[in-house]
């Protein structure tokens, strides 16, 4: 049937979404009642065309528009190829013929929508360039999609060339693209072909970008999962040739005789192979990826590498132990004298037992160092673990299994790592253990380090009871104090003291300076240092009681020799009295004691400092005269006693105490003497900026009262060291090795001690003691003639 070119009075579609382009085939669904009659009607009349329009809102689904301003206005006159009468909706099947303009809108009946009245053929141009552009791109659009090919198909079975028709090629290239619908209404309304031809094949453009994103991601896509299949593939075709091949087994046969092989050689417990059964039981019935299969299989992992039944085979001999010990270390004879007790003991029962013994003393004697050597002496394992500050209890105990990276105490990981069931393991630092919101990691201790109970030591992550009772446990710790009792009870305390010059001399000699001239790539050839030098060093640079800072000045020394030796300064270094101080510059220590000849009322005490002994002297003045014949209603008035120096509540208490004793004494001795009546005196311990607290200056407190109350200097070159009670009674003190130290470097001659400390100062090497007059006294009556001969 010919299509009319001029046909008045069709009716208006009004659609949604993409416009209808002529000679495209589109399905349009009319629900308005009144469009749907008028459309029967033309139809019956053999008058099925159409004008469809483009509603300016998408939004509004109906057909038909109350006013034209809904509506764009340039559509597409439409054949009605087929119409499907649905009842309460027509379905037609409509070919576009040509664009179409409204130009005016007649009046109609009420029940009949607004109908377009006529249309107008738009006139087309033709541009070569512009199609043959277009022509190309959907080329490419089709090259790269498929999909494409059946619509241009479809489009073109109107059976005209693409090429030959400009207008219909930049309506296929708009129809084929998925513009937005106003993108697709502005090449419907152009009505400039090239410029319509322009805006075609911008939309082509955009559309052919999009294909090639869309068909590069694909690929990305598809060749991440081509790969990720084959590798699977390939995986468990090797998994079926192994197993065919007799190489590998399951995952959890292979597990579980993992598990198996590493018990064949140890001998467990039965309690605890139970447990083993039990979990390997479990393992068997889970599945690979649940989380409870990873924590069974790592709890089974501890398990078994326990070193259950496997011990190192202990050195039994004496004389070997010795020369080891000797070797590593210079002087500390109690320890070595305990170690070889140790061995002694082991050999006669013929089993080792484990101990716990606490090396305690100032930093830098070695503690630490001589544990090494005790295991290297022993043939043991060795492991070490500071608690310094450690504030959780779970670093001791373990995890329970329920927390996520559960993991079991130190001392299982000690075991683990050394593979023996009696290592030795040194605990550094005790006296520094914290206390933290997870608990006291000191409490947590006493099970470890208990002999009555570690037999059976409960890990919160294994579970299983352990036997510490074959470990040797050495801690290590600078002052005692801090030590809770309950932990300190179990232990055996070794006291190791510092050094005297002597000793120190001896270790610089055949320790340090060979370890330090290797360290710093000299060699004897061409660095030494003289023994007077080194005397020199230790005295005026080195006084604490360790040699950590004697290790640091000698390597001070060696690294200035290097840089001469290859700056070309010199070829050869004799470090000698004359130019230390070229290597370690001004001496700290240039006197030894505060007074040569000490004047009334100044007394040489002797402290314990955590760095070693050290000499205190004791200063006493009259702040005031006494009061003279001045009465208050109760008597006479009494004195004052100002003390300063930074001292703590122990030696304030203390120097009250020596106050009223010494007025008591000077009241029996010389009745006649009424210094202390009414007198305001000031008393100070020199080194204001130093605290100094602890039970050890009575008595020197009472000697300079007494001093100053007599106007008569004490003896020279005597020191004392002792508490006084309140009737004079002297009680012992500690720290009499570190005392005698300080006094001998000091330049005393005459020490006065407490009665009870005579078997400490009995332990002491000869070197030290020699060429000291010693006088143990128990009451201060048997002192003061001592300190005060001319009285």
């Amino acid at each position: 049937m010919l299509v009319p070119e001029v046909f008045p009075n069709v009716p208006l579609i009004a659609v949604s979404r993409n416009p209808v382009f002529p000679r495209f085939i589109k399905i349009i669904e009319v629900k308005n009642k009144g469009l749907m009659d008028l459309l029967r009607r033309k139809v019956r009349l053999a008058q099925p065309y159409a004008g469809v329009f483009l509603k300016k809102d998408d939004a509004n689904e109906t057909d038909v528009v109350e006013s034209l301003d809904a509506i764009y206005n340039t559509g597409t006159f439409v054949q009605i190829h087929e119409m499907q009468d649905l009842g309460d909706k027509l379905r037609m099947i409509v070919m576009g013929h040509r664009r179409i303009r409204i130009t005016k809108q007649m009046e109609v009946e009420p029940d009949e929508p607004a109908s377009a009245a006529s249309e107008s053929k738009v006139q087309e141009a033709d541009l070569i360039a512009l199609t043959a552009e277009i022509v190309k791109t959907i080329r490419d659009i089709i090259a790269l999609n498929p999909l494409y090919r059946e619509s241009v198909l479809q489009m073109m079975q109107a059976g005209q060339r693409v090429v030959d028709n400009p207008i219909y090629l930049s309506d296929m290239g708009a129809a084929l693209t998925g513009a937005e619908s106003h993108e697709l209404q502005d090449v419907l309304e152009e009505t400039n072909i090239p410029k319509r031809l322009y805006k075609a094949l911008s939309l082509l453009k955009k559309e052919y970008e999009l294909s090639k994103l869309q068909q590069r991601l694909g690929r990305e896509v598809e060749e991440k999962i081509k790969l990720t299949h084959r590798k699977y593939l390939l995986q468990e075709q090797l998994k079926i040739i192994k197993k065919e091949l007799g190489l590998e087994k399951e995952d959890k046969d292979a597990i579980e005789e993992k598990f198996r092989e590493r018990l064949k050689e140890r001998t467990v417990p039965q309690h605890i192979m139970d447990v083993i059964n039990e979990e390997l039981n479990k393992l068997s019935l889970l599945d690979n990826h649940s989380s409870e299969f990873n924590v069974t299989r790592n709890y089974l992992d501890w398990l078994t590498s326990m070193p259950w039944g496997t011990n190192s085979e202990e050195n039994l001999e004496l004389k070997r132990a010795k020369e080891v010990l000797e070797e590593d270390h210079y002087g500390m004879d109690d320890v070595k004298k305990r170690i070889l007790e140790f061995i002694a003991v082991s050999q006669l029962r013929g089993s080792t037992q484990g101990k716990i013994l606490c090396f305690y003393g100032p930093p830098g004697v070695g503690k630490t160092s001589i544990a090494r050597s005790i295991a290297r002496a022993l043939n043991r394992e060795y492991f070490r673990f500071s608690v310094g500050g450690m504030t959780d209890v779970a670093e001791i105990k373990g995890h329970r299994r329920t927390y996520v990276g559960a993991m079991p105490g130190k001392i299982i990981q000690c075991l683990k790592k050394t593979k023996t069931e009696n290592p030795l393991v040194l605990i550094d630092e005790v006296d520094k253990i914290g206390r933290g919101y997870q608990g006291d990691p000191s409490s947590a201790l006493l099970e470890l380090l208990d002999p009555e109970q570690n037999f059976n030591f409960l890990d919160h992550y294994l579970d299983v009871p352990v036997d510490l009772s074959k470990v040797l446990f050495i801690c290590t710790a600078n002052v005692t104090d801090t030590i809770p009792e309950p932990l300190r009870d179990r232990m055996e305390m070794i006291n190791v003291s510092g050094y005297v010059a002597q000793e120190k001399l001896a270790i610089a000699e055949k320790y340090l300076v060979p370890q330090l001239r290797t360290q710093c790539g000299l060699t004897e050839d061409t660095t030494d240092i003289s023994p007077e030098a080194l005397n020199l060093l230790i005295r005026q640079y080195c006084r604490e009681s360790g040699v950590r800072n004697l290790q640091k000045q000698v390597e001070k020394v060696f690294r200035k020799v290097a840089f001469r030796i290859v700056s070309g300064e010199e070829t050869a270094v004799q470090v000698t009295p004359d130019n230390l101080q070229d290597y370690v510059g001004k001496p700290i220590f240039t006197v030894d004691r505060m007074y040569d000849v000490t004047p009334p009322g100044v007394v040489m005490g002797l402290a314990w400092t955590a760095m070693g002994g050290t000499t205190l002297f004791i200063e006493t003045s009259l702040r005031r005269p006494r009061d003279t014949g001045g009465k208050d209603k109760d008597g006479p008035r009494d004195g004052s006693l100002e003390v300063t120096g930074q001292l703590g509540d122990v030696m304030k208490e203390s120097s009250k105490i020596a106050c009223t004793f010494a007025r008591t004494f000077l009241m029996k001795q010389q009745p006649d003497n009424d210094f202390f009546s009414g007198a305001h005196l000031h008393l100070h311990v020199p080194e204001g900026a130093t605290p100094k607290d602890g039970p050890s200056a009575g008595c020197t407190i009472v000697t300079a009262l007494l001093s100053l109350a007599t106007n008569t200097p004490v003896r020279e070159n005597v020191a004392m060291t002792g508490e006084v009670s309140l009737t004079g009674k002297i009680l012992p003190v500690g720290g009499i090795k570190e005392k005698t130290i300080a006094a001998k470097r000091a330049g005393v001659t005459c020490m006065i001690l407490p009665a009870e400390n005579k078997k400490d100062f009995s332990d002491l090497p000869e070197f030290i003691t020699e060429g000291l007059e010693v006088h143990f006294v128990d009451h201060y009556s048997k002192m003061y003639p001592i300190v005060f001969p001319q009285q």
